[in-house]
C-alpha cells in the first residue's frame, strides 16, 4: 500500500509533508522506506508537545485549550499546517493516546488521522486496541490509507 501511494503521488506529480504526535515521525520514516519517495515527501513535524502543535504547526492555541491535544479538530488543523509549512500539496497528521496511560480521560487506542489536500479534508477517528508498538503502526497504516483513500 505504502508503495502503491508513493507511486500515485509521484503520477500525480503530487506531494506530501506530515504534522505527528504520537507517531513521533514514523509516518514519514515508513514513506521514505519506499525508493523514489524523495519525489514526493516535502518534510514532516514532530509535535509531539502540545506546545509545538501551536507553534510549529500553527494549531490555534485556543483550540487545544478547549479540545486538548487529541481531537478531530485537532488533527485537521495539524493537517493543515503540515501542508502549508511544508508547502505540500497534501497534509497528513496522526494525534492520539498511545499509551500505557490514558490521556485528559480519553482512553489508550484513541487516536485520530486526517488529511488535507486540494478540495479535501478528511478526518478518521479510531479505537485502536494493543500495546504502544501496536497502536502507532497501526495509525501510520491508517493515515496512509487516508492519504491513499484521497487522491
Amino acid at each position: 500500500m505504502i508503495d502503491q501511494l508513493v507511486v500515485r503521488l509521484s503520477e500525480l506529480g503530487q506531494t506530501m509533508a506530515t504534522a505527528e504526535s504520537l507517531t513521533g515521525g514514523l509516518v514519514a520514516a515508513t514513506v521514505v522506506d519506499v525508493p523514489g519517495s524523495s519525489k514526493v515527501l516535502r518534510g514532516g513535524l514532530v509535535v509531539y508537545a502540545t506546545d509545538l502543535k501551536h507553534s510549529l504547526a500553527g494549531v490555534d492555541s485556543g483550540l487545544l485549550e478547549s479540545e486538548g491535544p487529541v481531537s478531530a479538530a485537532v488533527a485537521v488543523s495539524l493537517a493543515q499546517g503540515a501542508r502549508s509549512r511544508c508547502g505540500a500539496d497534501w497534509g497528513v497528521a496522526t494525534t492520539g493516546v498511545a499509551g500505557p496511560d490514558s490521556q485528559n480521560g480519553l482512553p489508550v487506542g484513541t487516536v485520530f488521522v486526517a488529511v488535507c489536500g486540494p478540495g479535501v479534508e478528511e478526518v478518521r477517528g479510531l479505537s485502536l486496541e494493543g500495546d504502544r508498538p501496536t497502536i502507532r503502526a497501526a495509525t501510520v497504516q491508517a493515515a496512509l490509507s487516508l492519504l491513499l483513500d484521497s487522491l
